[in-house]
């Protein structure tokens, strides 16, 4: 079993940036990929980001050029660098860890973009 905790969400302005951070219980190499999600009120959580074990990466089209994810592995901690922010970018974001048989999520965190 993975605990995933995420932190660093925040009001910001449009045109703003974000870190968010994801501190996973395991080591992370043993995690086959660590995903991040958001969810805007009224639609579905989408995949925004995720990172392989190898370290590989892919990207929503929405957030392509804007986004990155990235990982300190002495750390544990996968990270989520958003930046040139847009309102439409408000959400509540997850981390996700593959693992083993199991997906485990984080409690999410609040992102919200406004002026």
């Amino acid at each position: 079993q993975v605990q995933l905790v995420e932190s660093g969400g925040g009001l910001v302005q449009p045109g703003g940036s974000l870190r968010l951070s994801c501190a996973a219980s395991t080591n992370i190499f043993s995690i086959n990929y660590m995903d991040w999600y958001r969810e805007a009120p009224g639609k579905q959580r989408e995949l925004v980001a995720v990172m392989s074990s190898g370290g590989s990466t892919n990207y929503a089209d929405s957030v392509k050029g804007r986004f990155t994810i990235s990982r300190d592995n002495a750390r544990n901690t996968v990270y989520l660098q958003m930046n040139s922010l847009k309102p439409q970018d408000t959400a509540v974001y997850y981390c996700r860890a593959e693992y083993g048989l199991g997906a485990y999520w984080g409690q999410g965190t609040q992102v919200t973009v406004s002026s």
